[in-house]
């Protein structure tokens, strides 16, 4: 294509007759109707005739008066314009035509201010994602926009510079997409997605899309660390982290590491490799550790030299069981012995020093810890060491009058965990999650993350991994109880607040239809009876030395002779006697009472009908043993109506009132069992019992009317799941037929799911079932 053609000085002019009916000729008489626009279409066609032959400006003109046709008014003809004189020294006019089309298509579908506001965003666009397919791509995604929420255009186009921070049309895409699928029909909400009021949206244009995420390793981190400790990790992942903040560390929170959701900066491989580091540095204090060390009075600087400490003694006989080790962890330490001396930059040039025996610094405080630490080399195994030694550190550094900023301290290097999990901090113990702030006088915390806050990705990604049920105001379809977040498995984000669960009052029924069952079921329930009058309710331990008892105890006889004989005065306890140790458990069984629990069996009885006898023989066994349990039934009809009817609370006996509301359960709906599971997490989290089961019945896979994937709804139990086992609540499934076998192994795992092949089987192995959990 020739850069100066036949029309290169063309202008506005009069053309033959025979071109009277083309688009160039057409376009110009218009102009010379239209003074006020004349000088600046005059500027674009002079540009472009420079660059573009006589057919190209032809299609360009035809551009134009599409525009003109569908009413877009004189601002957008402008700015298109405008965007053609900067895509003038392209070699290509194809895409500025397709630009023109997609914006009278917009016109059309958004009207003249929203094609107008997509054509001034042009310039942005082309400077980070080009003038190629990518452009093309964000014009059609835009013009999707316009079609499905087009008063969602126009904030789209104004913010796009933002919204295109992440720097990849695989990014707009997701974020229109999460976006569209976030409001769910509700234009106030697209406003404030799209607008960037909205906290989501937010945490979308901050994520580093490039970067590898906690979800795309968790599998191959589980593997490595069992590999590596022969025991299985809780891992879990921290909620979206999108200031600029320096990089937020791992945490220890119990038996549970959590992890960044993603490493910011850091890519590919070399964002595996530091997520492994993380979680076997993490592990390694899990598997070495010994206890919790009190705060007392510490100062903020003891404090985080006594971490440092401690995780060089845990990586020291770490990597003296396995010397691998060393290889994960050395390219993190890269500390240099030089530069500004302040306690940060001090903490981590120790850091390398106690990791690397050969590393040179002469810094006569990363001498006097690297010799305190190899003298006690011989007590390694005794995690006082890491106390002494971080105390009189700390009492050095502030002797020097060092800057240290413990709002702005971050531990180095940075696969290390915060430290937080090292301490007892008493009845001011955080709760996972938050970030510690070490005040000059004293331990103080400070929330990053609010109760209800989100996360995770896994699952919880949030501060609790269940969810936070947050109360709602009541509308015509029940009463609203609680919301939900629910994790969106495409965009790899939680969507927080996203179901409403409503409870539904069932409409009881005569108990006696219970009964009947229950006595027509007679050999079922003597043996059931077996196992209540059999069951180890408790283990019984004997106590030493009592004021009364059936026996003598021994030891205590001959120390009270001994004390006789040498004038002293014995002790009067020298009975033995024995106490039973009560189990503590709570129980609460969710039941699914969707459509397809009214399929009829063999027999003539409907799935439910089996259910119903399951549930009344098990609570019968539950109530004769005295264990605190709830029964909860649930369906769905979309986020925003998850069904739960509730036939038990804890707070409530099981009478024939609970039997009545049992035989008025009906089936319909459909599944949301995420929602379903973070409920019950919930409701039983709120028990005093030692521990806490969930026994999920159900006939299939989750699905709802909203979802058309299902494994989107099975990936959200899932993580509902794990965040139920985080929270310290142990959740089964037991499945009938096979229809969710598949899917209730992801949820649940195969060790927790219980398949059901013959549906009539179920009342006995359901019962079954409990007692075993319970003698856990």
């Amino acid at each position: 294509m020739p850069a100066v053609n036949a029309l290169k000085s063309v202008s506005l002019h009069l053309v033959p007759p025979d071109q009277e009916d083309s688009a160039t000729h057409r376009i110009h008489r218009l102009m010379l109707q239209r003074e006020s626009l004349r000088p600046m279409f005059r500027a674009a066609w002079d540009e472009l005739s420079h660059q573009f032959d006589a057919t190209e400006l032809e299609a360009w003109a035809s551009a134009v008066l599409t525009l003109a046709n569908v009413n877009a008014g004189p601002a957008c003809l402008i700015a298109y314009w405008d965007a053609s004189r900067i895509a003038a020294e392209r070699p290509e006019i194809a895409p500025l035509i397709a630009a023109g089309q997609t914006a009278a298509d917009i016109c059309r579908h958004a009207g003249a201010q929203a094609a107008t506001t997509a054509l001034r965003a042009v310039p942005v666009a082309s400077r980070v994602l080009g003038s190629g397919p990518a452009l093309a791509r964000w014009w059609r995604t835009m013009e999707l926009l316009a079609r499905q929420a087009p008063e969602s255009l126009t904030p789209v186009a104004s913010n796009i510079g933002e919204i295109l921070t992440p720097g990849t049309i695989d990014a707009f895409e997701n974020f229109v997409a999460a976006g569209l699928k976030f409001a769910s029909g509700n234009k106030a909400r697209r406003l404030a997605f799209f607008g960037l009021e909205d906290d989501l949206a937010r945490r979308m244009i901050a994520r580093d899309l490039g970067s590898v995420t906690f979800l795309e390793t968790e599998v191959e981190l589980k593997a490595f660390i069992t590999a590596l400790w022969g025991k299985t990790p809780l891992l879990r992942s921290f909620a979206a982290d999108n200031s600029q903040a320096p990089q937020r560390r791992s945490s220890i929170a119990g038996p549970l590491i959590r992890l960044p959701e993603t490493f910011r900066g850091v890519r590919g491989d070399a964002a595996r490799a530091l997520f492994r580091a993380a979680a076997a540095h993490a592990q390694a204090h899990l598997v070495l550790g010994q206890g919790l060390f009190p705060v007392g009075t510490l100062k903020p600087l003891q404090i985080a030299l006594v971490n440092l400490i401690e995780d060089a003694r845990i990586e020291t006989l770490a990597m003296r069981q396995l010397p691998g080790l060393r290889r994960l962890w050395a390219p993190y330490h890269v500390a240099s012995p030089s530069g500004v001396v302040a306690a940060p930059t001090l903490l981590a040039r120790l850091a390398r020093a106690l990791f690397d025996p050969s590393h040179v610094d002469d810094d006569s405080f990363v001498a006097k810890g690297r010799a305190m630490f190899e003298a006690r080399l011989p007590r390694l195994d005794d995690p006082a060491i890491s106390r002494e030694i971080g105390m009189l550190l700390g009492n050095d550094l502030g002797q020097m009058r060092v800057q240290f900023n413990v709002k702005t301290y971050v531990v180095e290097p940075v696969y290390r965990d915060d430290g937080l999990g090292l301490w007892d901090f008493g009845e001011n113990a955080p709760p996972s999650g938050e970030v510690m702030e070490l005040p000059v006088d004293a331990v103080r915390m400070e929330r990053q993350e609010t109760q209800e806050g989100g996360n995770n990705s896994e699952p919880d990604e949030t501060g609790s991994a269940l969810g936070r049920g947050r109360p709602v105001a009541p509308d015509e379809r029940g009463v609203v109880i609680a919301t939900y977040p629910e994790w969106d498995r495409v965009h790899g984000i939680e969507r927080p607040e996203w179901t409403i669960v409503r409870e539904v009052a069932v409409r009881p029924r005569d108990p006696r239809l219970i009964e009947e069952a229950l006595n027509a079921a007679d050999a079922l329930r003597n043996r059931i009876g077996q196992l209540v009058r059999g069951v180890r309710i408790g283990r019984t331990i004997r106590l030493n030395r009592q004021h009364e008892g059936h026996d003598l105890d021994l030891d205590a006889v001959l120390d009270a002779g001994i004390a006789l004989r040498t004038g002293q005065e014995p002790d009067p306890r020298v009975f033995r006697s024995s106490t039973s140790m009560h189990r503590d458990l709570a129980a609460l069984l969710l039941i699914d009472i969707s459509e397809s629990t009214r399929d009829r069996l063999a027999s003539g009885a409907t799935i439910l009908d089996v259910e119903r006898l399951a549930v009344a023989v098990l609570a019968e066994a539950m109530d004769r043993l005295g264990d605190p349990f709830s029964l909860l039934a649930f369906a769905s009809d979309g986020r925003e109506d998850v069904r739960m009817t509730t036939i038990k609370s804890f707070a409530d006996g099981y009478d024939r009132g609970c039997a009545a509301r049992l035989a008025g359960l009906t089936s319909g709906l459909s599944t949301r069992l995420g929602t379903a599971l973070r409920h019950a997490g919930h409701v039983i989290g709120k028990t005093n019992s030692g521990r806490k089961l969930v026994i999920v019945l159900t006939d299939g896979e989750p699905s709802d009317i909203d979802v058309s994937d299902p494994v989107d709804l099975v990936e959200d139990a899932r993580r509902a799941a794990v965040g139920l086992k985080s929270a310290g609540i142990d959740a089964y499934g037991v499945v009938l037929g096979q229809a969710g076998a598949q899917a209730a192994s992801r949820i649940f795992g195969r060790g927790n799911t219980m398949m059901v092949h013959r549906i009539e089987d179920l009342p006995g192995r359901l019962s079954e079932l409990y007692f075993r959990l319970a003698r856990r």
